[in-house]
């Protein structure tokens, strides 16, 4: 039987009630047809390795085990399999004739509880992660241990799980992440792994790996209002997945808040759960669940971007989320994001050399000349001329900068972000403002002071004032810039570059100076 693209077939006459109002969500594994409050969802026959539905047999078998698995948590919302029939050229759901395909119905969930959604509005609340902990403590609990799930806590199981992900991001090294990141990250996982040897095998006989979630993370996650969470779309597909340490399940969700820049809920959500739990030995691994957890929606994003079936904004999108799980993966493992200043007087070829660094390395870019006007609500794209000190660069907007953009750049740090700033950090003060600020963040700066020959800068201001660039500088406030220019003597490491040499050479400097 060929394939069925029901997406094209479905319509609000395919229900067994009348429907107000259809809509269609296609996934790489699914269609979802929401038809008012019902949801009903088909499988493709698609085989991904990881997955197989290519048989009418396999999946109604899937169905089945998505609905059974999904009970555990959310009983009322999994109504169960349905068949989809045809007759005389018309599919039916729950009909009659015969019986060509099968799909899991589901009450629809509230559209105003979804987590991921009130995360982004900045409406969770402790509370909220409550429900969540009072909900998974008794489900881990009570879910299905013994022989046949704990060889999925096994030494051979977890280095088999991290060496797939190694070897299924090799290709994107250089387009989601850093060499030096990719095996930082690949050495982290294996020396754990085999130091803590006797920890995951004492995991194993104290009957902490179980039959769980394995796609615990706010997507997966409903409120209805305060007085209930309902925790759905498990993994059915592949037990290897779905099965394993709990804390591989509560460190993907406490991730997840990382990621979504909500590190007090949570931290409040692994105590809570350590408190509830009296698992203990979550401290030690956390960490490393987290980096699991991290690099494997990087993967998916790597995965995304390179699909062919999706827009050019999609993929640009997919790779951005990738290179911030990347950097989070990292983080977690234990590595010094960098914060690279390119630092000098106006016209001294900063923001040309940083861009072209940005191109090869996966960072955060803060520029003083977009920070400030953004702070005033000016269009960074427009020029604001004014005398030296004068203006939208008067003394106090300038503090306020520098303020801004290093309170940025420490957010960024300390989510394992690399960040490159380009500012003429002209005055010793803001340095120090940055020092300061990164005391207590796990960070390394690397100062790069450019620099350029009098008559060059002045060609280059000239020329970039004809040409739609950002920056408001002009010949007389490069030569005030450098009458109090205050020599960088306290920057270390620093590299000292004449931006008057080709690019090339430019590059290969600065990637060398971050080895050292």
């Amino acid at each position: 039987m060929k394939e069925i693209f029901w997406d094209k077939i479905i319509t609000s006459n395919s229900f067994p009630f009348e429907v107000s109002q259809l809509k269609i969500i296609q996934t790489h594994i699914s269609y979802v047809f929401i038809a008012d409050n019902l949801v009903y969802k088909i499988k493709k026959p698609v085989n991904f390795g990881f997955l197989d539905f290519t048989t009418l047999e396999k999946r109604k078998y899937f169905c089945e085990r998505e609905v059974e698995l999904n009970r555990r948590l959310s009983p009322e919302i999994y109504l169960g399999v349905v068949p989809i029939t045809e007759e005389k050229g018309i599919y039916k759901f729950e009909g009659r004739g015969k019986v060509v395909e099968y799909a899991v119905k589901m009450k629809k969930l509230p559209e105003d509880g979804m987590m991921k959604d009130l995360l982004q509005e900045g409406k969770i609340t402790e509370r909220h992660i409550d429900l969540i902990v009072n909900t998974l403590v008794p489900f881990y609990k009570s879910a299905l241990t013994g022989e046949t799930v704990n060889k999925y806590g096994s030494i051979e199981t977890i280095s088999y799980n991290t060496n797939e992900n190694f070897e299924q991001t090799k290709n994107f090294i250089g387009i989601a992440l850093t060499e030096e990141k990719y095996n930082y990250i690949v050495n982290y996982s294996n020396s754990f792994i085999k130091e803590k040897r006797e920890l995951f095998e004492r995991r194993v006989k104290e009957g902490f790996i179980r039959d769980g979630h394995g796609d615990l993370y706010s997507a997966n996650i409903c409120f209805n209002n305060l007085k209930k969470v309902y925790i759905f779309d498990c993994i059915e597909f592949n037990e290897r997945f779905r099965c394993g340490d709990v804390c591989c399940d509560i460190s993907f969700l406490a991730m997840d808040l990382d990621y979504h820049r909500y590190r007090k809920f949570s931290d409040y959500f692994i105590e809570s759960y350590i408190k509830k739990s009296k698992d203990r030995d979550l401290y030690e691994l956390l960490n490393f669940y987290k980096c699991y957890r991290a690099y494997v929606r990087g993967k998916i994003g790597c995965f995304t971007y390179n699909s062919s079936e999706i827009s050019e904004e999609e993929r640009n999108k997919a790779l951005e989320s990738a290179k911030k799980y990347f950097d989070l993966a990292y983080y977690y493992a234990g590595g010094i994001p960098k914060i690279v200043v390119f630092f000098g007087l106006s016209g001294t070829g900063k923001t040309f050399l940083s861009k072209n660094v940005l191109k090869r390395m996966p960072a955060v870019y803060l520029a003083s000349d977009i920070v400030r006007k953004k702070l005033l609500n000016l269009d960074p794209s427009k020029h604001y001329y004014a005398n030296f000190e004068k203006g939208i660069y008067s003394p106090e907007i300038t503090l306020k900068t520098y303020q801004n953009m290093v309170e940025k750049a420490v957010e960024e740090v300390s989510y394992g972000r690399d960040v490159i700033l380009d500012a003429t950090f002209r005055d010793k003060k803001y340095r120090d403002l940055l020092r300061e600020k990164l005391k207590d963040v796990r960070a390394k700066i690397y100062w790069i002071w450019c620099k350029a020959e009098d008559d060059v800068v002045k060609e280059r201001i000239l020329k970039r004032k004809a040409e739609n660039t950002y920056s408001d500088a002009l010949w007389d406030i490069y030569l005030s810039q450098k009458q109090k220019f205050e020599p960088p003597e306290d920057c270390a490491p620093l590299l000292v570059l004449d931006t008057s040499e080709s690019l090339e050479n430019l590059l290969d400097q600065v990637f060398k100076f971050f080895k050292n």
